[in-house]
């Protein structure tokens, strides 16, 4: 197992048989783009700089959807996109709920979300409100 900080993921195409892949800590931002790795379940992505800017985030995870489909473990904490108490003051559990939301809808096959499991009814709230749950405060 090698360590490295990561400047491009263009070799990872060649390891498509890939199933866990931690790339956290790289700079990496929303328009990160993964080849298509069908057997990746695990993915974290911890403390890089993935935000809920625009409609940027919505695309990155449409594209984690499209390849990466046996996801089944992301982690995003410690990105901004991540809403999180402990790491911004303004920023409470409903906030975090509702990123819960939002990307149990867009990946409907996570099992678990950062360190928490994704339990049925959140799956199913998901599933009607999830579209509509980005976090996003007025300044």
């Amino acid at each position: 197992v090698a360590f490295v900080v990561c400047r491009s993921l263009e070799g990872l195409k060649t390891f498509s048989s890939l199933e866990e892949l931690i790339l956290d800590n790289n700079l990496l931002g929303n328009d990160l783009l993964l080849p298509r790795l069908p057997h990746l379940h695990t993915l974290t992505l911890n403390k890089n700089q993935i935000s809920f800017q625009r409609n940027t985030c919505k695309i990155l995870l449409d594209h984690l959807a499209e390849v990466v489909p046996s996801l089944r473990y992301l982690s995003l904490l410690g990105n901004v996109a991540c809403p999180n108490e402990l790491v911004s003051k303004d920023k409470d559990e409903d906030d975090y709920q509702r990123y819960r939301y939002f990307v149990v809808h867009k990946l409907r096959n996570l099992k678990f979300l950062d360190t928490r499991k994704v339990t049925k009814s959140e799956r199913e709230e998901a599933l009607v409100r999830g579209a509509f749950m980005k976090v996003v405060k007025p300044k």
